[in-house]
């Protein structure tokens, strides 16, 4: 991914995408008016932050990727599998309105100038973009999500809503904690041997690099699980367009939940037709 800066707010954004001329990106910290734990660019509302400065934040990167503010959309994530179809009747959904739903982990629409927006700190932003049919759609895919292959979840409820084509879809893996900096515990690993297979047990696991002596501590790669969901999808593998930029690694440019904890801001993933 690139990372770009545009008016002082600095954000990602995929080669493939842009070279497809869809609006898109994905959030840093860097470029907002939150301070103290939230500094700055903080889009979370549920975080402890200001409403009003949180509200500026999103002035600022919808002006930034030249998006509407008054009509993005955003998800209610709870680490679930749960894509939804958003349609005119949502533009606003939790910015400009109230959300109509509690249980959104993945949004896809049709609809054009209408933002979808998920949130991030550590955990897999997924997008999708289908040229053909003039389809976009975000995942947010934790490991509960990767698990239960959310991405494929999105590209099969493109297909039967608006007859995308998998040989169409664009897919893009963003920031998140990656392998070297993820441990997890030998329930989580066995979880993704059940998923994927022990054919990928040492593509997606390896001993432990923080406790190398505890044999119930794995090393996990959400990268690669992602791409694998979306291989097992149908997309093409020149389709598919993976971060190299750690949420963990770089605290300076990203809020990460296994540095910070509670007390930290949100990264958030933009898409809009």
């Amino acid at each position: 991914m690139k990372l770009e800066n545009k008016n002082g707010v600095s954000f990602l954004t995929f080669d493939s995408f842009k070279n497809a001329g869809i609006k898109h990106g994905f959030s840093t910290r860097i470029g907002g008016v939150s301070e103290g734990v939230f500094d700055s660019l903080n889009l979370g509302f549920n975080r402890g932050d200001s409403d009003d400065n949180v509200r500026e934040n999103y002035h600022r990167i919808a002006d930034a990727l030249d998006m509407n503010y008054d009509r993005m959309c955003l998800s209610k994530q709870t680490h679930t599998t749960n894509v939804i179809v958003v349609d005119e009747k949502d533009a606003g959904n939790g910015l400009t309105k109230p959300l109509p739903y509690d249980d959104v982990d993945g949004l896809i629409t049709n609809v054009k100038d209408m933002p979808l927006v998920t949130f991030y700190a550590d955990c897999v932003p997924l997008f999708f973009y289908d040229p053909v049919k003039e389809v976009v759609a975000l995942s947010h895919s934790g490991w509960r999500g990767t698990v239960g292959k959310i991405g494929k979840v999105t590209i099969e409820k493109m297909q039967a809503e608006f007859g995308c084509d998998k040989n169409d879809i664009l897919c893009g893996i963003a920031p998140s904690i990656c392998r070297d900096c993820y441990e997890v515990s030998a329930d989580v690993a066995e979880e993704f041997i059940k998923a994927f297979g022990e054919e990928h047990k040492t593509e997606l696991l390896r001993p432990s690099t923080f406790n190398p002596d505890d044999k119930d501590k794995y090393m996990l790669d959400l990268w690669s699980a992602c791409r694998l969901v979306f291989l097992e999808a149908g997309i093409p593998e020149n389709h598919i367009e993976t971060t190299d930029y750690c949420t963990r690694c770089n605290p300076k440019l990203f809020y990460s939940h296994r540095i910070m904890g509670a007390n930290r801001g949100s990264l958030a993933a933009f898409i809009s037709l």
